[in-house]
């Protein structure tokens, strides 16, 4: 008999968006590779859109498709992990998973 394995929670649906990073991985000078944060492309654009763009968390989450409250959690785990990595001295990759891309409207 073959075992199902159980997701926790929903399914995680696909984010719009804007910006693919054409550099994907950061590492600190002169520290031996001992680990590596991986932050989502989804993660990247909640981080874009509110903190460098400074869009609201209401504009960001409708840009993105997605709630405010997904947004507000992208932005929390993104965050954590960026200042997790650069206090650890910990790598830095950036990479994709489930989302849409479309050009951003200038």
């Amino acid at each position: 008999m073959r075992e199902r394995r159980r997701q926790r929670g929903r399914r995680k649906f696909a984010r719009w968006v804007s910006f693919i990073p054409r550099v994907t991985s950061y590492a600190p000078v002169g520290v031996p590779y001992n680990r590596s944060m991986v932050i989502t492309y989804s993660e990247l654009e909640a981080m874009r859109l509110v903190d460098v763009l400074g869009l609201t968390q209401e504009e960001a989450a409708q840009r993105m498709g997605i709630s405010r409250k997904t947004l507000w959690f992208e932005l929390k785990n993104g965050r954590k992990k960026v200042v997790e990595a650069i206090l650890n001295g910990w790598n830095m990759e950036i990479r994709g998973e489930n989302y849409y891309y479309r050009e951003e409207s200038k």
